[in-house]
C-alpha cells in the first residue's frame, strides 16, 4: 500500500500520516450546531470526514472518530458576536430549546443516515460536558484568561503564535472577532459568557464566573480532550473555522498543555460548496438540504458521488444539471455491479448463494461495507491488481478521491478476469468511497419526486394495458400511454428489465 500522505491546514504542505499511538488514528470532527436543519454544504464536511476515516481504516488503521452536536454556545456571528442561536430559535419557534436541539439533532443524523456516513465511535454532546468545561476554564484561567462584566475571556497574548493556523486577511490571522468594551486583545474571546442582568435562559449554568453558558470554542477543546487525549491526529472541518473556532481551539489547548502543541497533529479543512442561486443560505426559505434532494427524486448518494467527484481542498459548484451528472454514473456503476453478480450466478451458483446470504435488504451500510468476496474465492487477478494499485495511490495522496472513482470505473469496465475478484475489489474500494454499491439495485435508485401526479401502481397499471395494446397490434394505444406517462414524468424503458424510470427536470 502506499504511503499516506495528508494535507496539513497548520504547516500549508503535505505531510506523511504517522500517528501519535501506534496502529491508532483519532479523529475529532466539528459537527453541527443544532438550530435549523443543516444545508447540502454543510454535510459536505461530513462526507469528507467520513471519507477521510474510511481511508484510515482501509490502511489498517483502528479508528477513533468523535463528532460533536453543539447544542449550547455557538453565536449567530462565527466571529464571536451576536445571539446564541439556539437560544435565539428557541424564541422564534415558542418552543422548549431541548426540543429544538432534538429535533435538529435527529434530522442531521437522518442525513448522515442517507449519504451513507459511518457512526462515529461517539457522538459527544456539548451540553453533557458543561460541568468538564468549567473545570477546564478553572484550570486556565489564572494564566490566560480575565474577567470582564459580560465573561470570561481568553488572553490571546498568553499563547505562542496565536491565529498562526487562519490565513483569511494576513498571516497572523483573522481580525473578525466581537468588540467588546475592555478587551486586551481585539483577538480575545469568551470562554464564559454571563447572562445579562434582568435576562433568562433556558440553559445556563452557575459558574466562578456567574450563571452563563459556555463559549462554542471552548467544547471543542474539552470534549476532543476528554475523548480522544493530547495530542490526538487530526481535526477537520470546513475551511470556514480555519479562520476564527480552531485557532480559538488550538489557543486552549496550548493553554490547557502549558506547550506550543496545538492538541492535534494534523489539521483539515474542506473548501465551501457553492451555489450560485443563494438557496443554500438558511435565510432563505426552502434551502437546499439533503430531503430537498430526495423530494425532487435524486438518491442522497449522488450527492455524495459529486461531493466525490472534486478533491476535498477545492471549491465544489451546486447544480441541478451537475447533480444530475453524478446520478447517472452512480446508476453506471449500479448497473455494472448488477451485472457481475448475475454473471457470477451463473459461472457459480453455490457462491451466488454465499453472496445472496451476505446481503441483506436495507441492513446497516457497516454490513456491505465489510462483505468481500476474496474471502471467499482468493487473491486479486493481476490486472484487476493494477486498477487497485492506482486506487490505493489516489486516495493515499491526499485523499484524491476523484482519481480513486476513476480507477473503480476501470476495474468494472474489465473483461475476461475472474469475476469474483472482480466483485471483491469492487467491494474493497466502495468501503473507502461510501457509495453502497454491493447492496444497491437500480430499483433502489427509483426514487418518486415528492411533485409527482401519479403513484407507481398508476405507472403499472399503465404499462399492463400499453403491454396488451401492443400484443393486439394497437400501436396507436400504446403510444398514447407512453405520451401520457411521459407527460406525468415517467420514462418507459422498452427492453430493459427495469422497464420505467421517473424522468428528472433539471
Amino acid at each position: 500500500m502506499s504511503e499516506l500522505k495528508l494535507f496539513n491546514s497548520l504547516t500549508r504542505q503535505l505531510e506523511t500520516f504517522t500517528p501519535v499511538h501506534a496502529g491508532e488514528a483519532r479523529v475529532y470532527t466539528c459537527g453541527p450546531t443544532v438550530y435549523n436543519y443543516p444545508h447540502i454544504g454543510n454535510m459536505r464536511a461530513y462526507v469528507f470526514a467520513d471519507t477521510l476515516g474510511r481511508v484510515l481504516s482501509y490502511k489498517g488503521y483502528k479508528l477513533t472518530h468523535v463528532i460533536n452536536i453543539t447544542d449550547v454556545g455557538h453565536l449567530t456571528d462565527d466571529a464571536d458576536a451576536g445571539e446564541d442561536k439556539m437560544e435565539k430559535m428557541a424564541a422564534e419557534k415558542a418552543q422548549s430549546i431541548w426540543d429544538i436541539a432534538r429535533h435538529y439533532t435527529e434530522a442531521y443524523w437522518e442525513d448522515i443516515k442517507a449519504l451513507n456516513i459511518r457512526q462515529p465511535a461517539h457522538w459527544s454532546i456539548a451540553t453533557d460536558y458543561v460541568p468538564a468545561m468549567i473545570d477546564y476554564a478553572k484550570s486556565i484561567a489564572d494564566k490566560h484568561c480575565y474577567e470582564l462584566e459580560s465573561g470570561l475571556y481568553f488572553d490571546t497574548a498568553t499563547v505562542a503564535h496565536y491565529g498562526a493556523l487562519a490565513r483569511a486577511k494576513t498571516e497572523d490571522g483573522e481580525g473578525r472577532i466581537e468588540e467588546v468594551e475592555g478587551k486586551r486583545n481585539a483577538a480575545d474571546f469568551a470562554i464564559w459568557r454571563k447572562t445579562p442582568a434582568g435576562e433568562t435562559r433556558q440553559m445556563e449554568w452557575d459558574s466562578p464566573w456567574g450563571k452563563g453558558a459556555p463559549g462554542w470554542h471552548l467544547e471543542c477543546s474539552v470534549m476532543s480532550e476528554a475523548l480522544l487525549g493530547l495530542p490526538f491526529d487530526i481535526h477537520t472541518g470546513g475551511i470556514d473555522h480555519r479562520e476564527i473556532h480552531h485557532p480559538n481551539e488550538i489557543a486552549q489547548n496550548q493553554a490547557r498543555c502549558g506547550s506550543d502543541h496545538s492538541g492535534a497533529r494534523f489539521w483539515m479543512h474542506n473548501n465551501f460548496l457553492i451555489e450560485r442561486s443563494g438557496k443554500m443560505s438558511k435565510s432563505s426559505g426552502e434551502f437546499l438540504r439533503v430531503q430537498l434532494l430526495i423530494d425532487k427524486g435524486f438518491h442522497p448518494l449522488a450527492y455524495r458521488l459529486m461531493c466525490l467527484q472534486a478533491h476535498y481542498r477545492s471549491e465544489l459548484e451546486f447544480s441541478w444539471e451537475g447533480l444530475q451528472a453524478a446520478f447517472v454514473r452512480l446508476k453506471r456503476m449500479v448497473m455494472g455491479v448488477t451485472n457481475l453478480k448475475a454473471r457470477h450466478a451463473e459461472l457459480n451458483p453455490r457462491h451466488a448463494e454465499l453472496v445472496s446470504a451476505s446481503i441483506v435488504p436495507n441492513a446497516p451500510t457497516v454490513e456491505a461495507d465489510t462483505w468481500t468476496l476474496n474471502q471467499v474465492q482468493g487473491d486479486v487477478a493481476a490486472v484487476i491488481m493494477a486498477s487497485v494499485n492506482d486506487f490505493d495511490t489516489a486516495i493515499a495522496d491526499d485523499l484524491n478521491t476523484a482519481i480513486a472513482i476513476t480507477a473503480l470505473e476501470t476495474i468494472l469496465a474489465l473483461k475476461k478476469v475472474d469475476v469474483a475478484d472482480q466483485l471483491a475489489a469492487i467491494a474493497d474500494i466502495d468501503s473507502v468511497l461510501g457509495l453502497n454499491l454491493m447492496a444497491l439495485t437500480r430499483k433502489d435508485l427509483r426514487i418518486r419526486p415528492k411533485g409527482s401526479i401519479i403513484t407507481e401502481d398508476e405507472i403499472e397499471t399503465a404499462l399492463a394495458a400499453r403491454t396488451e395494446a401492443r400484443a393486439a397490434k394497437d400501436f396507436a394505444k400504446s403510444d398514447a400511454i407512453r405520451d401520457d406517462l411521459m407527460a406525468k414524468g415517467v420514462e418507459v424503458m422498452d427492453g430493459d428489465p427495469l422497464g420505467w424510470d421517473w424522468k428528472l427536470d433539471v
